[in-house]
């Protein structure tokens, strides 16, 4: 996803990801959030796409890049309140979760807080790193990252990596940070995993 319009970053990322997992081919993110919270918006954005033409997503959809041989796909997963019992069967494999939450909706933070919860005690997504999109800071009123950070009470999962950015998937602003972020992380937790075995 991140290689279209995105050179500054693009090279360094893919270049962790082939340094931590040289075995597979595939890397897996799930993209989920509430409904409305700009999801299908900000994988565009990232994958260089034309953003002023978004419909809901009813199903969902996957972003494939190949850069030398590794492959990442994206799972931008719909999030209206009658799909989500089924963002259960997307777990198998997830390599990270991307959690978008719209900033600026504050009488649905409750809702995105208790799915993203819900999401965290799930035993097939155990552990796994999650970065939360403080999206829509573009509009007036949004919530920042650190006001999303108490509200949601994000500080209570121990037991990963979670990072709050602030974004705007409508200008891009923010995703690009937030995504290195997350490679950061996910190389890290690869070279512990070689020392380890070493």
């Amino acid at each position: 996803i991140l290689v279209t319009g995105v050179q500054t970053c693009a090279l360094p990322i893919f270049s962790l990801l082939r340094n931590l997992k040289k075995d597979s081919e595939e890397f897996r993110i799930l993209m989920l959030g509430l409904d409305n919270s700009g999801k299908t918006t900000a994988l565009k954005q990232l994958a260089g796409e034309d953003v002023s033409h978004i419909t809901p997503t009813q199903g969902f959809n996957i972003k494939s890049v190949q850069h030398s041989g590794f492959k990442l796909n994206v799972w931008d997963i719909g999030g209206q309140k009658h799909i989500r019992p089924y963002w259960k069967n997307y777990y198998a494999n997830t390599d990270a979760i991307v959690y978008m939450v719209d900033s600026a909706d504050v009488q649905r933070i409750d809702e995105a807080a208790d799915e993203l919860t819900a999401l965290m005690g799930e035993e097939g997504l155990a552990g796994v790193p999650t970065l939360v999109y403080a999206n829509k800071q573009d509009l007036l009123g949004a919530k920042t990252a650190a006001e999303l950070m108490q509200e949601m009470d994000l500080v209570q999962f121990k037991d990963r990596w979670v990072h709050v950015e602030a974004c705007s998937a409508k200008t891009g602003e923010g995703l690009e940070q937030g995504m290195a972020k997350l490679m950061e992380q996910k190389a890290e937790i690869g070279r512990a995993s070689c020392r380890e075995r070493v």
